[in-house]
């Protein structure tokens, strides 16, 4: 099993940036891929951005929507994955979760772990 617990949301105004973080435990943490999900209100959740696991390079995926704006990384030292997000828009708005995984994919069935989400609101 592995525990996951996000951090770092909260209110801010459009094109400014928030950290989330989510820490992990129980586990080896750096065997795991690593992604961000969100769900907005109404919506499906859908894919924002994952990070391999590599013991001497990590690759990094996005989803067209945040191209550019967000940047995850993981510190395996701190069981920590990281979405720094920048010119946040409101459409940004959403809760967001952390997912571990054997394999990358799109998909949030294909994720074995997850975290309780933490709120990201945008305002104008």
């Amino acid at each position: 099993q592995v525990q996951l617990v996000e951090s770092g949301g909260g209110l801010v105004q459009a094109g400014g940036s928030l950290r989330l973080s989510c820490a992990a435990s129980g586990r080896t943490f750096s065997g795991y891929n690593m992604a961000w999900f969100r769900q907005a209100p109404g919506k499906e959740r859908e894919f924002v951005a994952a990070i391999s696991w590599s013991r001497s390079s990590t690759n990094a995926y996005y989803a067209d929507s945040v191209k550019g704006r967000f940047t995850i990384s993981r510190d395996n030292a701190k069981n920590t994955v990281y979405l720094q997000m920048n010119s946040l828009k409101p459409e940004d708005t959403a809760v967001y979760y952390c997912a571990a995984g054997p394999r990358i994919t799109y998909s949030p069935g294909s994720w074995n772990f997850w975290g309780q989400g933490t709120q990201v609101t945008v305002s104008l």
